[in-house]
């Protein structure tokens, strides 16, 4: 009779430590689950290059984080907070960045984020580099140091203006714009449509039509003018 009472009670003490061990690790599980920590953010992509800055260029970009407990990687876009280092050359608007027009540079995006990150609250920060190129300016990324040559259209009351060149480089459609050309080029300038344009002012001298040659040795401006 003593050794069954024995075996009971020793039965007894091992089911309650079964209970004991499996409550212990349904709350680590709980726990862990509640204080899911953000480790690393990771943009993508990871660098852009914008060949001009053109403000009406666009760029999306996605936030990545990656936690543990449990681990998991997921889309953090639309919690982040985007910010930029040099915010006069860039402009970030939710997830879409683009050039301000104001000049160019490499400029480094960030998306941060401090909050759900654990009991510590860690700001956790990942960054992407950003080029805005400008081939027109020798000192900017991509620059040069060949002759320019730009165009400025200028109307009045007509639409669907514009002037390309020949070699392809230059497509101005009714705004100013320019290319560099190696040095000694014979740049051909075409306006259209014919009917609306006037002339190339003083700017092409022996041109009579709606086409100019340019034999570019320097930089150089050419004005079309359209009625």
């Amino acid at each position: 009779m003593k050794r069954q009472s024995l075996g009971k009670r020793l039965g007894k003490w091992i089911s309650i430590f079964g209970l004991s061990a499996a409550s212990s690790w349904l709350l680590s599980l709980s726990s862990c689950a509640r204080n899911q920590e953000l480790t690393t953010i990771t943009i993508q992509p990871s660098t852009f290059t914008f060949l001009t800055p053109d403000p009406t260029l666009t760029a999306n970009f996605t936030a990545l984080g990656t936690y543990i407990h449990p681990p998991e990687t997921k889309d953090i876009s639309a919690l982040v907070t985007w910010s930029s280092d040099v915010p006069q050359l860039l402009t970030i608007s939710g997830t879409t960045v683009s050039p301000t027009g104001n000049g160019c540079g490499v400029v480094n995006v960030s998306a941060s984020y401090s909050h759900g990150t654990g009991p510590d609250g860690n700001l956790v920060t990942g960054y992407s580099t950003v080029t805005i190129n400008n081939p027109l300016e020798a000192i900017c990324p991509g620059g040069t140091a060949a002759p320019i040559l730009a165009v400025t259209p200028e109307q009045t009351l007509t639409t669907g203006n514009s002037v390309t060149s020949n070699p392809v480089g230059i497509n101005c459609p009714a705004v100013s714009c320019g290319a560099p050309f190696a040095s000694g080029t014979a740049v051909t300038l075409t306006a259209t449509p014919s009917a609306n344009f006037v002339s190339w002012g003083t700017t092409c001298p022996g041109a009579t039509t709606n086409v100019c040659v340019v034999a570019l040795t320097a930089n150089e401006t050419i004005t079309a003018i359209f009625q």
